[in-house]
């Protein structure tokens, strides 16, 4: 197994044509022989999170709060609400640590919180998640579908939503206009 990208985005070459995937990144929250885990940060669904939590009858007293809008993490379980947080260990028996101070959370209790204002400073709400089996991503980056980039923070909990997979490039000193959607190997 290649070293283990948790903690990294991937963010997917212009030749990738899934449109679940398309011009994507993705917080990958877990990898390891079993598989991987991950997060698009960079596409929405059409809920803000004032809906997720009128669904679950949670009241908010934060009206800024409820306005924020849902992110579209994945094609693996579209209903399954998660949270990527940096609330330290507050809600460890439902997350998953990404990094020092960088959690993927299902907890009820993490949205009970935020809905009262005393949740996490930074947070971000998905529904679905990314899945790959073992091996499955190793080979898709090897078939040059991702590049591979270690998180940044800024990016991560940007709100600007639309510029992430650019500004993702960049990091490795990669300009999207210069990318091509032909696959080679050298």
């Amino acid at each position: 197994m290649m070293n283990p990208l948790h903690n990294h985005f991937l963010v997917s070459m212009p030749q990738l044509r899934d449109p679940n995937f398309s011009k994507s990144v993705i917080l990958l929250c877990k990898h390891d022989e079993s598989g991987a885990i991950g997060i698009v940060i960079n596409k929405l669904t059409e809920h803000c999170v004032g809906d997720i939590l009128n669904h679950l009858e949670i009241p908010s007293t934060s009206e800024t709060f409820t306005r924020n809008p849902v992110l579209q993490g994945g094609p693996v379980y579209p209903e399954l609400g998660l949270v990527i947080h940096n609330s330290g260990d507050r809600y460890t028996e439902s997350s998953i640590r990404i990094d020092e101070n960088l959690y993927l959370t299902s907890s009820r209790e993490i949205l009970d919180d935020m809905a009262q204002g005393i949740g996490p400073e930074q947070a971000l709400l998905s529904l679905g998640y990314s899945g790959w089996g073992p091996g499955q991503l190793e080979d898709e980056i090897r078939e040059n579908s991702w590049l591979t980039t270690p998180v940044d923070r800024s990016i991560l909990f940007s709100d600007q939503v639309q510029d992430k997979w650019r500004l993702s490039t960049r990091i490795l000193g990669i300009d999207t206009l210069h990318l091509s959607d032909q696959v080679g190997h050298a």
